[in-house]
Formats: structure tokens, C-alpha cells, sequence
């Protein structure tokens, strides 16, 4: 009968691909790998191959090789579209019969910026859930910013929902560190990110969301943001959302309102059931207007002690648009 059981809960499992696209999304796939992500398909993609063969990813993908010569796109979203389109086939064969599908990819340069959108293409054709996974340039990186204004209205089109970090919001939480410090952090906060959410979905928790609720939260489509925070000791559990409501990592509109907001809460062996919906309640104040909330819970052998709240805020806005 158990046996019976675990084939059938294998069978309903969705399952999972994590996409990086050029230099800056293959770093965060190599990032991803390091740390271990239970129940995803992961895959780096570049069209610079001296960058590409440095990674770390269960498969690794060169686009583009007629266009580009495994020498990169130069910067021109362009050329890293037209990369994506000669090997739009062996990307829809990696991404065939995944049900969410996350692409990760650092918007402003040549080939993550002009590749995303045509993958977003293709998994939204294929009937995959997608979300993109995405970094802003700097404020006064003029160019690559209009850049990346420009992929992300053709996102907004595929894509289930747009989350951004904002590299200039990021610089207020690590400003001070080293740059090569501050990138990693940037790659931690999306690898947790999709790390939580995959990993609530895919492997037994506490509180497990399914693909349901996702779809639920991200039936709205467009932009949306997302914060973390992480506390340990005495009244954890208020301070970690205290964290995470105060610190989002994309400066959304004015009044806005998610549509949905997804809470991924994760915890050592010593985590409550009560601290759980403590955080939930808590969270959920924050934004008493938004009806959707749904969130889950899994236990992390090595966060003995400490509480980590993701909260993703679905459907805020586009805080680009018209500028």
C-alpha cells in the first residue's frame, strides 16, 4: 500500500526547471547548485562559452552557436534574442513537460535581456507555469535600464508573474559591502527565493503549498516583489516578518495592493506549528487588503534556532512603466 501511495504522490508531484540565462542568471543556477535544490531540473544557458564552461548546473547550454560563435552577444538584446531563436528546439526539449518553470536571468546586458522573453515564449507555450526571476541594472546605468524596461513589458506578455530585485534598492542592503560580496547576496536572495518555493512544493513540509496555490497567487500576472528576513532568539518570529515587510526588494507604485501575497516560512527542528501561523497572521496584517494569502512551512535541519520568512507579493504594479 505505501508503495502504491509513493507512486501515486511521485505522479502528481509537479515538476520543476530553474533556467539561467546569460552571465548573471547562470550565476545564480551555479549558486543554486552549490546550495542544493531538492526536486529541480537546473540549467544554464549562455552564449559565451569561456563563462558558460565555469558553471555548475545539471545541464549545461550554449545558445546560439551559429550567431554568436560562443563569443557572447556584446551587450545587444538583439543578438541574444536571435541566439535564443536558433536554439529555440533544444530549449523546448529541456523544458518539455515541466510544469513551473523559473527563469533567472540579470536584465540590461545582451543575452539574458534578449533571451528571457523568447523562453518565456516557449514555456508558456508548453503549458508551464512561468516566472521570471529577474535583476534591474542601476539607476545610472542609462542604457542597459531602457533595456531592460523593454524586456520586461514583452515578460509581462508570457509570463505568469515578473519578479524583479532592483540593483539600486539592493545597494540600500548591501551598500557597504564589498562588490563582489554584494552580487553574491544578490544571488542568494533569488536562489532562496526559488529554493523555497520549489522545495514547499516538491518535498514533504510542514505545511506544503501545491501548484494550486501558486497558480492562485499568480493568476493575476504582471510585476511582483518579493523580501526575506531571517531572525533568531527571543520573539523571532516577530522580528523575521518585521524584516521581510520593511526591506522589499523593488520600490512598488503608490497605494499599490497585491493581488496575492506567498509566504515561505522555514525553520529548524524547533519551529512550532503556532510560530508558523503566528507568522501568517502577521503577514497578512500587513496587507489587509489582499485576499489571497497562502503560504507553507518546511523544516531545515540546519536553521535550528533561526526562522526565515519569504514572502512573495504578487501582482504590485510595474513601478517602470511610462518612465
Amino acid at each position: 500500500m505505501m508503495a502504491e501511495l509513493a507512486d501515486v504522490m511521485k505522479a502528481v508531484r509537479p515538476s520543476v526547471a530553474v533556467i539561467g540565462l546569460g552571465g548573471a542568471g547562470c550565476n545564480i543556477i551555479t549558486y543554486l547548485s552549490d546550495k542544493g535544490i531538492a526536486g529541480a531540473k537546473i540549467i544554464a544557458a549562455n552564449s559565451d562559452i569561456s563563462h558558460l564552461v565555469l558553471q555548475r548546473a545539471d545541464k549545461l547550454m550554449l545558445i546560439g552557436k551559429e550567431r554568436s560563435k560562443g563569443k557572447g552577444c556584446g551587450g545587444f538584446p538583439e543578438v541574444g534574442a536571435e541566439c535564443a531563436r536558433e536554439s529555440a528546439d533544444e530549449i523546448r526539449k529541456e523544458l518539455e513537460g515541466i510544469n513551473i518553470v523559473f527563469i533567472v536571468a540579470g536584465l540590461g546586458g545582451g543575452t539574458g535581456t534578449g533571451s528571457a522573453p523568447i523562453v518565456a515564449e516557449i514555456s508558456n507555450s508548453l503549458g508551464a507555469l512561468t516566472i521570471a526571476c529577474l535583476t534591474m541594472p542601476f539607476e545610472i546605468e542609462y542604457l542597459r535600464r531602457e533595456n531592460a524596461k523593454k524586456a520586461i513589458r514583452a515578460l509581462e506578455e508570457t509570463c505568469d508573474s515578473v519578479v524583479l530585485v532592483d540593483n539600486t534598492k539592493l545597494r540600500k542592503v548591501a551598500g557597504s559591502l564589498p562588490l563582489k560580496t554584494a552580487f553574491a547576496v544578490a544571488n542568494g536572495l533569488i536562489g532562496a527565493l526559488i529554493k523555497g518555493i520549489t522545495e514547499t512544493i516538491t518535498v514533504p513540509s510542514l505545511m506544503n503549498l501545491d501548484f494550486a496555490d501558486l497558480k492562485a497567487v499568480l493568476e493575476e500576472g504582471g510585476v511582483s516583489s518579493f523580501s526575506i528576513g531571517d531572525a533568531e532568539g527571543p520573539g523571532r518570529v516577530e522580528k523575521a516578518v518585521a524584516r521581510a515587510v520593511s526591506a522589499p526588494l523593488l520600490d512598488i507604485p503608490e497605494n499599490s495592493t497585491p493581488h496575492g501575497l506567498l509566504i515561505s516560512i522555514t525553520g529548524g527542528q524547533d519551529m512550532t506549528l503556532d510560530e508558523v501561523a503566528k507568522v501568517g497572521e502577521l503577514m497578512a496584517q500587513h496587507v489587509p487588503n489582499t485576499r489571497k494569502v497562502i503560504w507553507g512551512a518546511r523544516i531545515d535541519e540546519t536553521m535550528t534556532g533561526r526562522i526565515r520568512v519569504m514572502a512573495l507579493f504578487a501582482s504590485v504594479g510595474n513601478p517602470f512603466e511610462g518612465t
